[in-house]
């Protein structure tokens, strides 16, 4: 039992280590995770500047306040990147409906704060967004996917919760 819960350790920090330093998370992203008082999401996403699409998104869905409130909250941000690969129709689309849009929003964020550790512990298993539906989070190759979705940067501390990066918009069923 102890050499299966060294290995499970052993595997959690390697791929936290892998995922934080893993594809396009970039310097800014990571100046400004490191501030000494962490802001909201909202605030550590347009510091960051590599969220441009999905503030906006958040921002025509009307949810900002919500990103900004208490919380505790775990938003798997999909960055500029991810929002490129989506059809510009579909995002046009998107956009121009706000509930719909709230529900993809939505689907990106799970209530509390889930930090990779605890992401990496959910492999094989569902996990419930705040838009009623749940994603799978799988461990494959060495990569902790959520849906269709690399986490490619884990950890960012906000003042109301975490955001790890994800390289693909996900979609609710």
């Amino acid at each position: 039992m102890n050499k299966i819960l060294t290995s499970i350790a052993a595997l959690s920090l390697m791929l936290t280590a892998t995922v934080a330093f893993a594809g396009d998370y970039d310097k800014k992203t990571a100046t400004a995770a490191s501030t000494a008082k962490p802001q909201d999401i909202v605030a550590t996403a347009i510091a960051a500047g590599s969220f441009n699409t999905l503030v906006t998104a958040v921002q025509t869905a009307g949810l900002v306040e919500t990103l900004q409130g208490p919380g505790p909250f775990t938003v798997f941000a999909p960055n500029d990147a991810a929002f490129a690969k989506v059809p510009k129709e579909t995002l046009d689309g998107l956009l121009a409906d706000k509930q719909k849009l709230a529900a993809v929003l939505t689907y990106h964020v799970v209530a509390g704060k889930v930090m990779a550790a605890d992401v990496i512990q959910l492999d094989g298993k569902e996990a419930a967004t705040v838009n009623g539906q749940s994603f799978k989070v799988a461990v494959k190759d060495g990569n902790v996917m959520v849906d269709n979705a690399k986490v490619i940067a884990t950890d960012i501390q906000c003042s109301n919760g975490v955001i790890h990066v994800i390289d693909t918009v996900i979609l609710p069923k």
